[in-house]
């Protein structure tokens, strides 16, 4: 699903003047709550600390989740065992099997006694607004909206139309993507909870990075989320929704009803792959090393606090500015802006080797932010700036399935981590893209690991989609026009190489008039 491409067109097309607009509640009742603090005392807490090597208490541990089956697993796996709490935190938690899946499997814990806390951000909650409430609605289940749309029916154009008084705030976002579960792990990285973010999608999937921690990171993860959830944005869904007894009772029998039959819930997940096989075993196979947790506060979606460049942002830079050998980008969009491409000049001047992996006009869902990108792509060859773009390539169909399905179907590539290593040693993973919304209007969190052995397996993984995958950029013998190398058939091409169906001339045309920080 596009992250923003349905806001970034309202922005272009929709300064509108509406009467009648909705408006939100003033008077909200926001109980506080905090995070686990013992998880010493839970199942997965002692697994936990029985998976950290001698002399490594004070390190944090880590997993990377590159594919979409696992990534999945990992969070069914570990809300399974939760016995306390699960917190979690998305952009997006879709009305699809997956996110149905997902929020079934919180449901259930729920029933058991562990508390729930669902923050998710409001802007693609378009007709969920009845199972959320009835979701909140049950024993030690929350759901929360963050800096919800005042209006609530309708589909998407209306509910952000009849928003419109209000842009300025609504403009900005959590971005953020995160689970929790009783103290002991957590999930971050680049998937929302819906079916293109775990190749189970007919259409397209997200070539991603998740990450599964443990140690004292968690810990910094979990004051994160209680900052979020007792924050002023974040409105309990029953503070907005009103939906009748009946209608709640109707979506959650739904919810219910549609799961042992569900083909979603017949694939292997959870019960029989690796890692609920070590959960079971009491120890889990990670990498510890030293971490930290940059990330937004929660007051940056206030018009007020979103002036310049965000705490993320900034890191990635000072990380570029401190590199002395390598530097390797990889990241959905990639719209550097004056002060990023100074960066890049300087990072070159000293002798850096920098290469971004990105996608192309032909994989991209945002044509609008691509063509902000492209607005440097020159500057950045001449820089030397090693700069590849994913090959539209759709995917074959999954002959060794047991069953014979294909759960890829012809689904198209794009690139969806974000991702950054510097000099074979510091990895950063987290949510945001390298684009001027992310860095401005959202807010995002990453961890900058420090570790030569993660980084390197996040560098072999990217390795793969760029050598295989992904045109090599080049100056033509004019040095004023790009040209791309096909991987496959060796050819160059002197022209955008272009979707399947292709965008028309609009999105390129609007690109020009469109200020980068709608990007």
């Amino acid at each position: 699903m596009p992250a923003f491409s349905s806001l970034r067109s309202f922005a272009l097309a929709a300064v509108l003047a509406l009467s009648g607009c909705a408006v939100l509640p003033g008077d909200v009742d926001r109980p506080v709550s905090h995070a686990t603090v013992d998880p010493s005392t839970t199942t997965l807490g002692r697994i936990a600390a029985a998976s950290v090597p001698p002399g490594a208490q004070a390190l944090s541990g880590f997993r990377l989740l590159p594919e979409g089956d696992d990534a999945f697993e990992a969070r069914i796996a570990l809300i399974r065992r939760a016995e306390k709490s699960i917190d979690a935190q998305y952009y997006l938690i879709a009305d699809d099997g997956t996110g149905r899946q997902f929020l079934r499997a919180l449901a259930d814990a729920a029933r058991r006694g562990v508390r729930v806390r669902v923050l998710v951000d409001d802007l693609y909650t378009t007709r969920q607004d009845t199972l959320f409430a009835a979701l909140s609605a049950q024993p030690g289940f929350e759901v929360r909206l963050f800096n919800p749309l005042p209006a609530r029916s309708g589909g998407f154009a209306a509910r952000v139309a009849l928003s419109a008084h209000e842009f300025a705030r609504i403009n900005h976002r959590m971005h953020n993507k995160l689970l929790i579960v009783d103290g002991s792990f957590a999930v971050t990285g680049g998937r929302n909870i819906a079916d293109e973010y775990f190749d189970r999608d007919d259409a397209a999937h997200f070539i991603d990075m998740d990450l599964l921690s443990s140690g004292p990171l968690v810990a910094s993860l979990a004051a994160l989320f209680d900052e979020f959830w007792n924050s002023p944005s974040s409105y309990p869904a029953h503070a907005l929704i009103h939906a009748d007894g009946a209608a709640e009772a109707s979506a959650l029998a739904a919810l219910h009803a549609d799961g042992a039959a569900s083909a979603d819930d017949t694939r292997p997940l959870a019960s029989d792959g690796p890692l609920a096989a070590e959960l079971a075993g009491g120890r889990l196979a990670q990498r510890f090393a030293p971490a930290r947790l940059v990330a937004d506060t929660p007051a940056r979606i206030r018009d007020d606090a979103a002036q310049g460049d965000g705490p993320v942002m900034r890191a990635h830079l000072e990380l570029l500015a401190a590199a002395r050998s390598s530097v390797v980008f990889a990241t959905p969009y990639f719209v550097p802006g004056p002060a990023g491409l100074a960066t890049l000049r300087q990072a070159r001047e000293r002798g850096v080797r920098v290469s971004v992996l990105t996608n192309s006009l032909a994989t991209t869902d945002e044509p609008l932010v691509h063509f902000g990108y492209a607005r440097y792509r020159v500057g950045m060859l001449r820089l030397g700036v090693a700069l590849h773009e994913l090959v539209p390539v759709r995917a074959a169909p999954d002959n060794n399935d047991a069953q014979g399905e294909d759960h890829h179907g012809a689904s198209l590539g794009r690139l969806h981590a974000k991702l950054m290593i510097v000099d074979g040693r510091w990895l950063s993973i987290g949510s945001m893209n390298m684009d001027r919304r992310s860095a401005r209007s959202n807010t995002e969190s990453a961890i900058v690991i420090d570790d030569p052995v993660l980084a390197g397996e996040v560098a072999s993984f990217l390795a793969s989609d760029r050598d295989a995958a992904s045109y090599a950029l080049r100056l033509g013998r004019r040095g004023k026009r790009v040209e791309w190398l096909d991987p496959g058939t060796k050819s160059v091409l002197d022209a955008e190489p272009r979707p399947f169906g292709g965008p028309g001339l609009k999105p390129r045309v609007a690109s020009v008039f469109v200020s980068e920080e709608l990007l």
